[in-house]
């Protein structure tokens, strides 16, 4: 008589984990706060664990995976697949490769660099508010979230006019490699839009080679810093990763981010009324819906964690959204929202250590200053309709959030 096993407690497959992770994340802080998935990679969910992680200057090259149980998961996934031409972003490198990147591309991302940028992104945000009220109800997603930090990256880049919707559609399919992929099918697709992002910034790339201007495309192009420059490869690789990072996370932070306040009239009444609050107000949003769900680290030697050894080799993800949630961290009031909380600049949910995530500035920015415009010129500002989540285990955010904007104060 064959007997049912009982579900993972961690199964990112199963229906509503991705409009709702947070359940499954509270049972493995409570169960399991180190907890080895049969697929073979083990994850971190408790905030303490997960903050040093992402500080112990742990490997990101997939190259260092010893695990032979997920390795031979990959091969069977992948099939004939040729591998992805990724790798050489400084998201996935380690130093020195790491420091160098950065080093090239982090000019542009300085605090006074971004703050330059406020009067541009509030006219960006101002035109798009003023065609979303010709229409009266929205997506707010296609209507602001989206459009906006894509706007901006292109024009710090200065690439050149692109298809935005293909663009898109190609990135909301690339990202689904910051977690194991079991799925066959999914991966042929991430393989395929991989080929074909990476032809367009070849495109963009060569454009700017005729057409300089005073842009951080440029820039990376005659980029030099004490003899290090980018080969055309890693400039490839340093482009696509500004174009997706420099709006994937700000969509989601931004989209949900307005929804968490409508689903909480109080917080929202409270917002509008100290418009000061904002700035503090998007940290507390960063911390009670991670944008970005998890971050990975491969262990180059054992690494004993409480109680448990996890072997060299092992791919690790650090659960950004159950860390900012834990209890044993922010209080018992860890799953509520609240704008004034003291404390909630401390979430991780920009990562730590050697990878912080180098545009953090420019997200709290685009945001702040979105939802401060946004909740102040519409007081009647509603959800109207259904909300439909991107189905993303790890770049999870509402995918449609149509709603009502009243009239205009």
């Amino acid at each position: 008589m064959s007997q049912t096993l009982p579900p993972p407690l961690f199964d990112p497959f199963a229906p509503g984990f991705t409009d709702d992770p947070y359940p499954q994340y509270a049972a493995l802080r409570a169960g399991a706060p180190i907890f080895r998935h049969p697929m073979g990679f083990w994850l971190l969910t408790r905030y303490d664990d997960v903050s040093w992680l992402l500080r112990a200057g742990l490997s990101v090259e997939d190259r260092n995976v010893a695990d032979r149980q997920l390795l031979e998961l990959r091969a069977q996934v992948r099939g004939d697949e040729p591998a992805r031409s990724g790798g050489l972003s400084m998201l996935d490198r380690d130093p020195p490769d790491h420091t160098r990147l950065r080093r090239l591309v982090s000019k542009a991302f300085t605090p006074r660099a971004v703050q330059a940028l406020q009067p541009r992104i509030t006219a960006l945000v101002d035109g798009m508010l003023d065609a979303a009220e010709l229409r009266g109800r929205v997506d707010l997603v296609d209507s602001l979230a989206f459009p906006l930090p894509f706007a901006v990256i292109a024009e710090m880049l200065g690439t050149p006019p692109a298809d935005h919707e293909r663009i898109r559609q190609l990135t909301g399919t690339v990202v689904r490699t910051t977690v194991p992929v079991a799925d066959p099918a999914v991966a042929s697709a991430i393989a395929a839009a991989d080929g074909e992002l990476t032809a367009i910034a070849a495109s963009m790339i060569g454009w700017k080679r005729a057409h300089p201007a005073d842009d951080l495309l440029t820039a990376l192009i005659n980029a030099e810093d004490d003899g290090d420059v980018l080969d055309d490869e890693e400039l490839i690789a340093q482009t696509l990763l500004l174009y997706i990072a420099g709006h994937e996370t700000t969509v989601n932070l931004i989209a949900g981010g307005t929804l968490a306040l409508l689903r909480h009239p109080a917080q929202l009444a409270r917002l509008r009324s100290e418009p000061g609050l904002v700035v503090n107000a998007v940290e507390e949003l960063l911390r009670y819906d991670s944008p970005v769900q998890a971050s990975r680290r491969i262990t180059l030697e054992p690494v004993s964690i409480r109680d448990v050894t996890i072997p060299a080799g092992s791919f690790v993800m650090a659960s950004l959204g159950s860390a900012n949630r834990d209890e044993s961290f922010w209080g018992p009031d860890a799953a509520e929202l609240r704008l004034d909380r003291e404390n909630a600049r401390q979430h991780v949910s920009f990562g730590a250590g050697p990878h912080h995530c180098l545009g953090a500035s420019l997200a709290r920015l685009e945001a702040s200053v979105a939802l401060a415009r946004l909740t102040e010129r519409f007081p009647g500002l509603a959800l109207d309709g259904e909300v439909a989540w991107n189905g993303r285990v790890n770049l999870r955010g509402p995918a449609r959030l149509p709603v009502s904007l009243g009239a205009r104060r």
